[in-house]
């Protein structure tokens, strides 16, 4: 079984990774490329201001400068991290699925599917609702603060559609919609005082795109995998007889 589950994740993960990438080449990172262009001029105006102002302390700026850490250039290096990034995320996400499909496993495909979009209102489409996506140069909360509220949002949301799938009575699917709706009657961490170097139309932009990208990334990762682990199950067994034993 632990086989079974790791060939699916790793063979899922593999696949999801390249599409995600792609469809993050296509549509997120134009947009991440033209924020970063509001974000550096903004930059380079506040490094003119300071220079103007402390003359004296350029040398101690420019070592520092050339000290910064490395980061993927435009282009295949970038392309390349970020693939590497989807890809330990997309395996663990898989990995999380085909855990999940021992307790009620997918008789068809398309089960697989609703497991996928169970998995992105829990990490993508909850959160969002009070932690939209960012574009560079957006002020935000305290990090500590925003990945805690995230995490109770995740665990909430999963627990709580548990309940709804799951429950046979009316009590606990009560509590799951209240369990849902706590973190966001509580609210996310929010700054100070917001403010985006991106225009408005640039970040209403990006969220749409992210959540796009995220829903089809979720569904085919589901799909996929409820797919592999049916074709892919010991020899006799009948998956259709032990999801109605269960």
């Amino acid at each position: 079984m632990f086989k079974r589950i790791l060939t699916t994740a790793c063979y899922t993960g593999a696949i999801g990774a390249l599409l995600l990438t792609l469809m993050q080449s296509l549509w997120i990172t134009p947009l991440i490329l033209q924020a970063e262009v509001y974000e550096t001029a903004d930059a380079a105006h506040e490094h003119v201001q300071e220079q103007q102002a402390h003359e004296h302390t350029a040398g101690a700026h420019e070592h520092e400068h050339d000290a910064e850490a490395w980061t993927p250039e435009d282009g295949w290096q970038r392309t390349l991290s970020t693939f590497g990034g989807d890809l330990v995320v997309a395996i663990g996400f898989a990995l999380l699925l085909c855990a999940l499909y021992n307790l009620r496993a997918p008789v068809k495909a398309w089960h697989g599917v609703l497991w996928g979009l169970a998995g992105y209102a829990t990490f993508c489409l909850a959160p969002a609702a009070g932690l939209p996506p960012e574009l560079p140069g957006t002020l935000a909360a305290e990090l500590t603060s925003r990945q805690d509220w995230w995490g109770a949002t995740a665990l909430a949301t999963a627990v709580g559609l548990a309940l709804l799938v799951f429950g046979k009575h009316g009590g606990w699917r009560a509590a799951a919609l209240l369990l849902i709706a706590a973190p966001h009657v509580i609210g996310a961490p929010q700054p100070a005082e917001h403010h985006a170097l991106a225009p408005d139309a640039l970040q209403a932009q990006f969220r749409v795109a992210s959540l796009l990208v995220n829903a089809v990334f979720w569904m085919a990762l589901g799909g996929i995998s409820g797919w592999w682990f049916r074709r892919h199950g010991p020899e006799g067994e009948d998956l259709s007889t032990l999801a109605s034993v269960r």
